[in-house]
């Protein structure tokens, strides 16, 4: 596991991990938001392993990353949606290994004083977590595994933000 601690030049607490273990929100959240009464909204995203793809049985996923890039990318998006939004903290827990079908892959959790940044951050970092962090994804079928391409919806969700 691979903890990154590092305060942002924006003022939020941001914190990263990438690992193998299970997480448990419980404990992610009460982490996040001990000690500071400025919170005032938790936002929270949990990705899962679905056990369908492209109209295909799933039975595993495993995912692959390049050590110490993938951190670092992670917590550049971090620093960047704390730079657009009032976030008082931001937490992202992404697992690599083998998993199953209804295990957790991800977890996002963006802290403000406010709702709003909070919503739009968290979204933000999903956007670019998708596209940008260096993942590599293999599905695991009845037929055997094959590797999962990219999206044009996730290139579209992540360039939404330009805009904004």
């Amino acid at each position: 596991m691979v903890r990154n601690e590092q305060p942002s030049g924006a003022c939020a607490r941001l914190s990263i991990a990438v690992q193998t273990e299970d997480f448990s929100l419980q404990t992610e959240h009460a982490n996040l938001v001990s000690g500071d009464r400025s919170i005032g909204a938790v936002v929270a995203f949990i990705g899962m392993v679905r056990d369908l793809n492209l109209a295909d049985d799933v039975v595993a996923l495993e995912l692959e990353h390049y050590p110490g890039m993938t951190e670092k990318t992670l917590h550049n998006i971090a620093q960047q949606a704390a730079k657009r939004w009032s976030l008082q903290a931001a937490r992202i827990v992404h697992r690599v290994g083998k998993m199953y079908p209804g295990d957790q892959i991800v977890m996002v959790l963006t802290a403000s004083a406010h709702r709003q940044d909070a919503y739009e951050a968290n979204a933000f970092i999903m956007d670019f977590l998708k596209t940008e962090a260096p993942f590599w994804k293999k599905e695991w079928t009845p037929d055997g595994p094959r590797w999962v391409e990219a999206r044009s919806s996730d290139d579209a969700a992540a360039a939404k933000w330009s805009h904004a």
